[in-house]
């Protein structure tokens, strides 16, 4: 089977360009950096010890910014090289790492074996680590072959990942067994790659629940805290379509018995803000988009957040999010999006019944009494009404425990990655 793969990925190579650039036009590709997909790079490999952290989209690289930072602070690793996918991952490493000289980012290059030769030539890593769900098999073939130590840290892979790589259980077999150690984040998981071919797995945890509070807080401007000052909050995020609709219906619920309610919704894709603000107009709610704060006032019902990397803002100010990805039916294999970020700081977790992704966490979270079963937008809006009424603050003693149960599984991690370098 890699045969054919690798042979199919050989004769892309010479349309690669004209992909990447359609992409580009598309904005579905870093306008000025885009080249960095067909490994033109224009950074020089430095001396001494190199980390290289993979990692898709900016969910992942929100989940181990402790890691990273550790490794700054390593005085062994002289240099980080971070590698992502998506135009939105990017920009958020980008702007958070601008400064730190150790600290590199590129867009890893299409998995096309003259392109992944270039690119480890050039940046010869002596420790590779793929994050969450990352699996490319030229990639990691060519990893293996130049005995780059290869690690799988916070694996996560779906029941529906699980069923395609099952459907070619020899390639998979050939692909996962070339990692040196994989650290999963589920049992779920562990299943998984065990039956997929993996050798050596250890189960430690979910990285995301490390986060320190340090990366955690993050302040919005004085100016919008003083407009929300008097009025009762709640957030959705990581919404899918068409969950942001009944999130503007479960408003118009709230509204009812609380007139200064503010909804804040953070669509999981935010290159669909603009569709998203119609949608909601035409329900003749008053709708403002975050990059434009000035005109957030009294009226306004909802704000549309259409930026990547602000939703912590928002659940420092909401202590009621709603999780999204939960109440689609057609999103049932693979449902739900990740709560940890919210929980860390003290906030009530809603969420629909399809959550098929992070069932561990959500039942652990519905044993510490902060996550809560919603079947529709209805019940949605009746349970942020019930917990305005009841809002009582922030359970100090719960995000102890959650910030306690983390930096245990952080600090197994660490010690395991030790071993490396």
């Amino acid at each position: 089977m890699y045969f054919w793969y690798k042979f199919f990925t050989y004769l892309f190579y010479p349309i690669a360009p004209l992909f990447i650039y359609f992409r580009k036009l598309r904005k579905k590709e870093d306008c000025i950096r885009y080249k960095e997909k067909l490994s033109k790079i224009n950074i020089s490999r430095e001396d001494g010890f190199l980390v290289w952290l993979h990692m898709a989209s900016v969910g992942e690289a929100m989940s181990i910014l402790p890691l990273i930072e550790n490794y700054i602070e390593n005085e062994k690793i002289n240099k980080i090289l971070l590698t992502s996918i998506t135009v939105s991952s990017g920009k958020v490493l980008e702007k958070r790492f601008k400064d730190n000289k150790k600290v590199i980012h590129q867009f890893l290059p299409l998995d096309v074996p003259i392109f992944i030769k270039k690119f480890l030539d050039h940046w010869k890593p002596n420790l590779s680590i793929f994050i969450d769900s990352e699996v490319w098999p030229n990639l990691i073939l060519q990893i293996n072959k130049r005995k780059i130590p290869l690690l799988l840290v916070n694996a996560r892979i779906t029941k529906k990942t699980f069923k395609r790589w099952r459907l070619l259980k020899n390639f998979a077999k050939e692909i996962f067994e070339k990692f040196d150690l994989c650290i999963a984040s589920n049992k779920e998981t562990e299943n998984f790659l065990t039956i997929l071919g993996a050798k050596n797995i250890k189960n430690l945890g979910n990285l995301k629940f490390s986060n320190t509070k340090k990366t955690l807080i993050k302040k919005l401007d004085s100016i919008f805290i003083d407009k929300i000052k008097n009025r009762k909050v709640w957030c959705a995020a990581s919404t899918h379509s068409p969950e942001e609709i009944l999130c503007a219906k479960a408003h118009l619920i709230i509204k009812k018995n609380y007139s200064n309610v503010l909804s804040i919704i953070i669509p999981r894709h935010v290159d669909r803000s603009k569709k998203i603000y119609n949608e909601l107009s035409n329900l003749n709610l008053n709708v403002v988009f975050s990059s434009n704060l000035k005109n957030l006032n009294s009226e306004t019902d909802i704000l549309l957040v259409d930026s990547y990397g602000e939703a912590i803002k928002f659940f420092n100010i909401s202590k009621c999010v709603f999780l999204g990805k939960s109440l689609i039916q057609s999103l049932i294999m693979n449902s739900g999006q990740n709560p940890i970020e919210p929980a860390r700081l003290g906030c009530k977790i809603l969420h629909g019944p399809n959550v098929s992704n992070f069932i561990e966490i959500y039942t652990y979270f519905k044993e510490l009494g902060i996550a809560e079963e919603v079947h529709n937008f209805n019940v949605l809006g009746q349970s942020v009404v019930e917990y305005f009424k009841k809002d009582s603050g922030i359970n100090h003693e719960i995000v102890e425990k959650i910030e306690d149960y983390g930096q245990n599984i952080f600090k197994n991690v660490i010690m395991e990655l030790k071993k490396y370098i």
